[in-house]
C-alpha cells in the first residue's frame, strides 16, 4: 500500500447533517488508497461488487474496487462538543505504509468547522484500533501530548480490558504508547460500562454495543426530536456489507460475532428514517438503509455544506 501523505488543502466547506437539534459534521482526514479495499474486505471481489451496481460510482470505482476513507464526526449536542473517533494521526510510525508518518491537514479542517481542539468536551473512542485513535495525541517538544486537553476521552471497559490482556505485536504496542497511554497518563481517559441497552453520555447521544470487530466496540446513536442517526464505527466498514452482510473484515477479532452484530443492526435500521453515518464510507458518507431483495442497499443522503 502506498503512502497517503498529503499537503494542507485550502479552506473548504464541511459536510454537515442535522439530526433534530444535533449538528453532525464530517471532518475529513484522508481518502484511503485503492489497495485498502481488497486488503480490508477480501470477500468484496470485483465480481461481488458488480452484483450491486448501486455501489458505483460513489462507493466503488469503475474498476469495481471499493473506495474507503478516514474521517471523524464532530457533534454539537446539548451544549456539548463531541468528537467521535480521532482517525490515524500525523507523524506516527505505523506498519501500514498508508498510515505511516502522515502529514494531513486534519486539525485545520477541524478548526475550519469551528471545533478548535481546546473546545472539545468529549472524545468517543468507538474502539482502540490504530485508525480510530491517532489524533488522540500530537507531538509537542518531542513528546506525545493530548490533542484535546480539556476533553474526557471515553472508551469501554470491555475494550480496555481486552487489549490490556492481549499479547500485542510491536506495531500495536507502539500505537498504545503514542496514542492511548498518554491520555491515560494525563488523567483524561474514562472507562465506561455499556450495557445491552446502551449508555447515554449526553442528551440524545448513546453508545450502543456492537461487538465482533473488537470485543468492546460501540456505535453511536443520535436522537433529537423525531430524528435519529447511527455512526457505525467498524461494525460496517463499507456499503458493500449491506448488500453482502457476510463479507468480513480482515481485522475482525470475532468474524462470526461481527456478522451477527451487522445483521441485527441492519434489520433494525431497514426501511426506517434513521440516518446511517459510515465511519469509513467515502462521500456521500450517509444514507438510509433500504430493503433490497434478501438484503439491503444504501440510499444516499447528501450533506449540506456549512
Amino acid at each position: 500500500m502506498t503512502s497517503q501523505n498529503t499537503v494542507p488543502a485550502p479552506h473548504r466547506q464541511t459536510p454537515t447533517w442535522d439530526v433534530g437539534d444535533i449538528v453532525v459534521r464530517r471532518i475529513e482526514e484522508v481518502e484511503l488508497p485503492p489497495q485498502t479495499g481488497p486488503w480490508l474486505l477480501p470477500g468484496a471481489t470485483p465480481d461481488v461488487v458488480a452484483g450491486s451496481p448501486w455501489l458505483q460510482p460513489d462507493f466503488a470505482g469503475a474498476d469495481r474496487i471499493l473506495r474507503l476513507a478516514s474521517h471523524t464526526f464532530a457533534l454539537e449536542a446539548d451544549g456539548l462538543r463531541i468528537l467521535v473517533d480521532t482517525g490515524i494521526g500525523n507523524g506516527k510510525n505505523r506498519a501500514n505504509p498508508a498510515w505511516n508518518q502522515l502529514r494531513t491537514d486534519y486539525l485545520a479542517r477541524l478548526e475550519q468547522a469551528g471545533f478548535s481542539p481546546e473546545t472539545i468536551d468529549i472524545v468517543v473512542l468507538t474502539h482502540l484500533h490504530t485508525d480510530h485513535v491517532g489524533w488522540n495525541t500530537r507531538s509537542h517538544e518531542g513528546a506525545w501530548v493530548p490533542t484535546f486537553p480539556n476533553a474526557r476521552y471515553l472508551a469501554t471497559r470491555t475494550e480496555w480490558d481486552y487489549w490490556a490482556a492481549a499479547d500485542m505485536d510491536e506495531a500495536r504496542t507502539q500505537m498504545f504508547r503514542d496514542s492511548v497511554h498518554p491520555i491515560d497518563e494525563h488523567g483524561l481517559l474514562d472507562l465506561v460500562d455499556v450495557g445491552a441497552d446502551g449508555l447515554e453520555i449526553a442528551s440524545g447521544i448513546t453508545l450502543v454495543p456492537t461487538p465482533g470487530h473488537t470485543p468492546g466496540q460501540v456505535a453511536v446513536r443520535l436522537s433529537s426530536r423525531d430524528s435519529t442517526a447511527l455512526i457505525t464505527a467498524d461494525c460496517i466498514h463499507h456499503p458493500v456489507q449491506l448488500a453482502e452482510p457476510d463479507i468480513h473484515s480482515h481485522v475482525d477479532i470475532d468474524p462470526a460475532q461481527a456478522e451477527a452484530t451487522r445483521r441485527e443492526l441492519l434489520a433494525a435500521l431497514a426501511d426506517t428514517g434513521t440516518l446511517l453515518l459510515g465511519s469509513h464510507f467515502p462521500p456521500p458518507t450517509a444514507g438510509l438503509v433500504r430493503t433490497h431483495g434478501t438484503n439491503y442497499r444504501l440510499h444516499p443522503v447528501p450533506a449540506r455544506l456549512a
